[in-house]
C-alpha cells in the first residue's frame, strides 16, 4: 500500500489546523519554552499542560479558566506531545497539571499493572504515582484506546473483536502513533494478549487526522482511534470490542505536582470531574473537531452552563 502525498499532506494541514484550534494563541512554537506564552511563571502560578491532540488541549483549557476564575494564576503549555515527553515535563517543574487517562497512566507508572475496572484502576494509580505527583477526583467521563476498521473491513473477515482479527493479522498493516510500537497498550500487547503478529506497522497520529485519512483510503487495514472520536461515525468505522480487556478503563483525571495542590484548586478541578462525563466529552470533542468551533469558546460554554466559571 503506497501512501498518497496529496492525501498525506492534506491531512498534515488537518493537523496543524486542529492544534491551531486547540491551542488558542499559544503564543511560542516550542511548548516547553521558558515561561510559556506569558513570561517567566511565579511560585504560585500553575502550568496546565497538553498531550498533542485535540481533547486533551481543550480539557487542559477547561481546567486552566475554570481556575482563573477562581482567581488562581495560570499559564498554558499545549500540544507538548506524547506521555514520554510530557511526564519528564512534570517531573522537571516545566508543568504542573495535564488531564490525563487512569489506565495508560498506571501502566505507565506500573509495570505489574493489572486492575482493568474503574475503580481498580484509579487505586492502583494513586499508589503507583511519584511522590512529587497526585491525581485529583477521576471523572466518569471515559476515552479509551480502540483498535478500528472499515465497516468493509468488518464485514469481509467478520470481525466483532480484537480476537478475531487472529486468522488475518499477518496479511494487515496496522497504524497508530509511534509510542505504539513499544507501548503496552500498542503492538506488544496486542501479541501478549491476543496473540497477534502484523504483517507491519504504520507510525501516525496520536488519534488524528493522519489515522482517519489512513483507514480510510486503504494505507491501513486496522489503525488505532480513540472510542470518543466523532470521526468513527462520521465515516462509518467499526470500534472492535476489547473482551480480554488490553485497554483498562481510562477515566479522565487531573494529574497535577502535589505542591500545587491547595483546597481552591482542587475544588476547582474535583467539579470539572463531577460534570464530566463521557456523552459530553464526546459533544465536546465534537465541536471542536468536526464543527471547528475555538477550543476556548467550547471551554467557556462548558463552563458557564456547569455553573464553573
Amino acid at each position: 500500500m503506497i501512501m498518497k502525498s496529496n492525501k498525506i499532506a492534506l491531512a498534515v494541514t488537518a493537523v496543524a489546523a486542529m492544534i491551531g484550534v486547540a491551542a488558542c494563541g499559544l503564543g511560542s512554537n516550542d511548548p516547553l519554552a521558558a515561561g510559556g506564552s506569558s513570561g517567566t511563571a511565579g511560585a504560585g502560578t500553575i502550568i496546565v499542560g497538553s498531550a498533542n491532540f485535540p481533547e486533551s488541549a481543550l480539557l487542559a483549557q477547561i481546567y486552566a479558566d475554570a481556575l482563573i476564575a477562581k482567581g488562581v494564576k495560570v499559564q498554558m503549555k499545549l500540544n507538548i506531545g506524547s506521555r514520554e515527553t510530557y511526564i519528564p515535563a512534570l517531573q522537571d517543574g516545566s508543568i504542573d497539571l495535564i488531564p490525563e487517562y487512569t489506565g495508560v497512566l498506571d501502566q505507565y507508572f506500573n509495570k505489574n499493572a493489572k486492575a482493568t475496572d474503574a475503580n481498580g484502576v484509579y487505586a492502583e494509580l494513586k499508589a503507583a504515582l511519584p511522590a512529587t505527583m497526585t491525581v485529583l477526583d477521576k471523572s466518569s467521563a471515559q476515552d479509551k484506546d480502540a483498535v478500528v476498521v472499515t465497516k468493509e473491513t468488518a464485514t469481509k473477515m467478520s470481525l466483532k473483536s480484537i480476537a478475531d482479527l487472529g486468522p488475518y493479522a499477518k496479511g494487515l498493516i496496522l497504524g497508530g502513533p509511534p509510542e505504539w510500537q513499544t507501548r503496552p497498550t500498542g503492538v506488544p500487547g496486542l501479541k501478549k494478549v491476543y496473540g497477534l503478529e502484523f504483517k507491519s506497522f504504520l507510525p501516525l497520529d496520536a488519534g488524528g487526522p493522519l489515522s482517519v485519512e489512513a483507514l480510510k483510503d486503504g494505507q491501513v487495514d486496522a489503525v488505532n482511534l480513540f472510542t470518543t472520536d466523532p470521526f468513527v461515525a462520521a465515516n462509518g468505522f467499526v470500534i472492535l470490542n476489547d473482551p480480554k480487556n488490553l485497554f483498562a478503563a481510562q477515566n479522565i483525571v487531573p494529574l497535577i505536582t502535589k505542591s500545587k495542590v491547595n483546597p481552591t484548586v482542587s475544588a476547582t478541578l474535583n467539579a470539572i470531574s463531577a460534570r464530566l462525563d463521557t456523552v459530553t466529552l464526546g459533544e465536546l470533542v465534537k465541536e471542536v473537531v468536526i464543527d471547528r468551533e475555538d477550543a476556548t469558546v467550547v471551554a467557556r460554554e462548558f463552563l458557564t452552563k456547569n455553573g464553573l466559571g
